[in-house]
């Protein structure tokens, strides 16, 4: 090695020097201490809370980092004072100062005060040509002048650089500025050639990895003495919430960078795993994507990174919180674009129609505040969504703010007899299918389309195909989506498809709902309709989806990817095994779980009978279960832990702020009506696998019986499992012990669609939703409230219990609680014989859909099992010997037992 090459080493210093040689590996970036990549920081400074703040960058320098990247870049700071004050602190703490300083930052009179600063050697991240060669020339004079490294980002006049091409094009561009016009030493450049996130799902982000590992060896190879970084998150931004397949793409694309030439990157050790201890199929899977190795490696990884949820690391805990008078105040200073902007981010309605009033005299046309200054707000609204930087319970904020903007402004654009309309990204049509009454996911969907700018007509709830054939047709959408819960929606879908076909109707349809699934819409629907169908899983992809399903340049070959992509499903579904694995049910049967009722005495009840029950909401509070309120909203996590958790955790404290304020108000005004109804009753299981229970009506004296029907397990299992049905915990009639069961309904929905509906007025569909989820969660802890007092005290087999409602949620008491519907018993045609016993309609006034769907739609129903040995478990599959059976059973046609049960049928 020469002096001259010994010279060209990029230098940098802290207290003490870091000297980047050939043989340095890989220089990291920490990246805690930035505002934008950690809520606990930028909660720290927002209080002004810098001695916390200096314990991140020193746990930042004890793990490794290299460097430290500082950015103060948010709205609500003053940065440049913050960017000053936080740089002098760290140069009082030699074990922080020992290491050199990243000065981020997008605005420059905030980078120029950690240039007036900082201690050492430091580097700016970053300058680009995004401004031009004039303004890219005086800030490099300037960085070089302060004595610092540099960045530059692969950013011209017309952009980011998104291809190999441009990256490499514009990266010598600024090469041959920088050394030959501004004479900056080319070892204190670091290009950034952009990471961008992969496995979108888009065609044209199947690259964004390869290429940016060929940009970085043309340019180590072609671009002397410089070096290149990069911000290595961004990469798996598809998978935000989902750690072990972040950590495993970070670990991979690090290895393929370095490999390639990259010198340094700002990335989170916490979120790196060793790239010799990832799992092999997930880095092959992994792999896959970031080389593009395969056409379907997107969806391949996708559907891998399904059995790696859940496996989350807990980082940083902590809540984001700041002074609301000291936002305010900032805020309300800019420009009215700004301020919309604001408005619409933080779904703050407080001054939307100031605002608004205010950008219409500065308008040509009413439209105009619509098209230019709404969109801009919510284009930004999109692309935070989309890049994992806001949730939905902010994106329906949003959409609250954006209503009352649009209301407001209706009269004047009516007024001014403008035929003008606003641009549109697309017309959706929404329905929840015949006979189902949920809608929340179908409402979050909606708000998150029309954040996109898509046109929505909401049809709402048991919308018959009829009317939304014909109300498609008659407006024209461009998109019709299908919402289902329940599992006879499931086969409403397959008919809505069948009709639209024989009309030969060509409008592209996206199916979701609890009980839908990408396999079933390939199997079941997709082969019923020419046109595209397409199974959307989450409200996060549906605007990709929709949009890809309109764009002229994505349709065509989107569509016949669909199409492909659901034959090849099909086809391996239809072709898969169908006798190995199983039983019969006669088999099944004689390996039933068996309970040694010699040892088991069934409790005989405090009470034998029906009864009413009515409860004070308040009462009903501690038994709730928040973690599926989260989830209806797409935040991922256990309460409480979720309130803390790095990435939804401050979101996850303000909606659950929200909802503890709206609770409060629905127990003090009496928003909603708690009515429940149970029984206890007689029963012995006959016939192996139903249960007969002996009833007696009020009008007369006679003892009837009614018979509850179960399902069995038939898949083969493994030696001593027993195949189970529910029938096996009561005790057989043969042996002469008399045994009881218990069943019930609950409703905490009467008046939720009432309050829902004036919000919907209000144009809130935040607290529409919010008030729904909120109703769904008091109806479930009523469920578990009645199964309390059904153990301790009306039915008393377990009067000694004392069991945490963390415990409760758990189940870990005595006895089960399974509904109709549900894994344990599929079959939603139990329902009427509950109904029946208990006289539910008459009692309480919950009424079942033609497609046994409960409503109000915050009700639960179910069985009552006393038996200590009584668990829950999921029947699977059954064969087509056992579908016979059951419509013996039941008295039914075979056509319609599969109807009611096609999900869990084998064959």
């Amino acid at each position: 090695m020469t002096e001259v090459d010994c010279n060209k080493y990029l230098k940098l210093s802290g207290l003490e020097p870091l000297i980047v040689t050939p043989e340095t590996n890989f220089v990291n970036v920490g990246e805690r201490t930035n505002v934008t990549g950690s809520r606990k920081f930028l909660r720290l400074i927002k209080e002004e809370k810098y001695d916390e703040a200096l314990d991140i960058a020193r746990a930042q320098v004890e793990g490794g980092a290299q460097i430290i990247d500082v950015n103060m870049d948010e709205g609500m700071l003053d940065g440049v004072y913050a960017m000053t004050k936080f740089l002098n602190l760290i140069a009082a703490e030699p074990d922080i100062a020992r290491v050199p300083v990243m000065i981020d930052s997008s605005k420059w009179e905030i980078i120029e005060a950690g240039l007036k600063v900082i201690q050492g050697k430091g580097v700016v991240n970053s300058i680009s040509l995004k401004e031009g060669e004039e303004t890219f020339i005086h800030h490099a004079k300037l960085i070089k002048r302060y004595g610092a490294a540099v960045i530059v980002m692969a950013f011209d006049e017309n952009g980011q650089a998104d291809t190999y091409e441009r990256r490499i094009e514009i990266c010598k561009r600024s090469y041959d500025i920088l050394v030959e016009k501004v004479d900056f030493p080319a070892e204190d450049i670091i290009f950034d050639p952009n990471i961008f996130p992969v496995a979108t799902g888009m065609e044209e982000h199947k690259l964004n990895a390869l290429d940016f590992f060929r940009a970085t060896k043309w340019i180590r190879e072609n671009l002397p003495y410089a070096h290149v970084s990069g911000g290595v998150s961004n990469v798996s931004f598809s998978f935000r919430g989902n750690d072990k397949v972040r950590e495993a793409m970070h670990s991979a694309f690090l290895y393929h960078a370095i490999q390639h030439g990259m010198t340094m990157g700002i990335v989170n050790p916490e979120m790196l795993e060793v790239y010799d201890e990832i799992d092999p199929i997930l880095l092959e899977h992994v792999e896959d994507v970031l080389l593009n190795r395969r056409e379907d490696a997107t969806e391949r990884l996708l559907d891998l990174a399904e059995s790696f949820k859940g496996d989350v690391k807990s980082n940083e805990k902590a809540i984001a919180g700041s002074s609301e008078a000291n936002r305010r105040k900032q805020w309300r200073n800019g420009s009215v674009q700004e301020r919309l902007t604001h408005s619409l981010v933080k779904g703050i309605d407080e001054f939307i129609e100031i605002d608004i009033e205010e950008a219409r005299l500065l308008a040509s046309k009413p439209i105009e505040v619509i098209e230019i200054n709404l969109m801009a707000g919510m284009n930004v609204v999109g692309d935070l969504f989309g890049s994992g930087k806001m949730f939905l319970p902010q994106v329906v904020k949003s959409a609250r703010v954006m209503k009352k903007a649009v209301a407001y402004l209706l009269p004047y654009i009516e007024a001014s007899k403008d035929d003008a309309t606003s641009s549109s990204a697309g017309k959706v049509l929404m329905a929840t299918v015949k006979g189902d009454v949920h809608d929340i996911g179908k409402n979050i969907v909606s708000v998150v389309l029309a954040c996109n700018n898509f046109e929505i007509i909401d049809l709402g709830v048991m919308v018959p195909p009829e009317k939304i054939i014909e109300t498609a047709v008659k407006e024209n959408v461009d998109i019709i989506g299908l919402s289902g819960l329940i599992t006879p929606s499931l086969d409403e879908m397959v008919y809505l498809a069948k009709e639209m076909d024989k009309l030969n109707i060509k409008i592209p349809v996206m199916i979701g709902g609890a009980t839908t699934s990408r396999a079933h819409t390939a199997v079941k629907i997709a082969p019923e309709y020419k046109e595209t169908v397409v199974h959307v899983n989450d409200a996060s992809r549906a605007v990709t989806v929709a949009t890809n399903l309109l764009q002229p340049d994505t349709k065509t070959n989107y569509a016949k990817g669909l199409r492909e992509e659901y034959d090849t499903l099909r086809e391996g579904y239809l072709n898969r095994s169908r006798e190995k694995n199983f039983l019969s049910i006669e088999e099944a049967r004689k390996n039933k779980f068996k309970i040694d009722w010699n040892a088991n005495q069934p409790v005989k009840p405090n009470f034998v009978g029906t009864k009413t029950v009515e409860v004070a909401l308040s009462e009903l509070v501690d038994f709730i279960d928040w973690t599926p309120f989260f989830q209806s909203w797409e935040l991922y996590g256990k309460f409480p832990a979720i309130l803390t958790d790095e990435v939804v955790g401050e979101q996850a404290t303000s909606l659950f702020a929200d909802a503890q304020k709206m609770l409060e108000q629905i127990i003090d005004e009496k928003w909603f009506e708690a009515k429940g109804v149970l029984g206890i009753f007689p029963a012995n299981t006959v016939n192996d696998d139903d249960i007969e229970v002996v009833c007696q009506t009020e009008l007369v004296e006679v003892k009837q019986t009614i018979n509850f029907l179960t399902l069995r397990q038939q898949s083969q299992k493994t030696v001593g499992a027993p195949n189970i049905a529910l029938a096996d915990f009561i005790a057989p009639k043969e042996i002469g012990k008399q045994d009881y069961i218990g069943c019930f309904c609950v409703s905490t929905g009467f008046g939720v669609d009432e309050k829902a509906l004036e919000f919907e007025k209000q144009l809130d569909d935040y607290n529409s939703i919010l008030v729904k989820a909120l109703g769904d969660r008091l109806a479930e802890a009523f469920a578990e409230y009645l199964h309390l007092k059904v153990r301790k005290e009306i039915w008393g087999y377990a009067s000694d219990e004392i069991l945490s409602n963390d415990e409760l949620i758990k189940e870990q008491y005595k006895g089960i609680r399974p509904a109709p519907g549900y894994p344990a018993c599929p079959d939603h045609l139990e329902k009427p014989t509950i109904w029946k016993l208990l006289n539910v309609e008459q009692e309480i006034g919950v009424k079942l859909t033609e497609s046994m769907a409960m409503w109000p739609a915050a009700s639960v129903s179910g069985y009552y099992f006393a038996n200590p040995q009584s668990k829950y478990f999921g029947l699977g599959k059954i064969k087509k010997d056992q579908l016979e059976d059951y419509a013996k059973r039941r008295n039914i046609s075979i056509e319609k037992a599969e109807k009611w049960l096609s999900p869990n049928l084998a064959d």
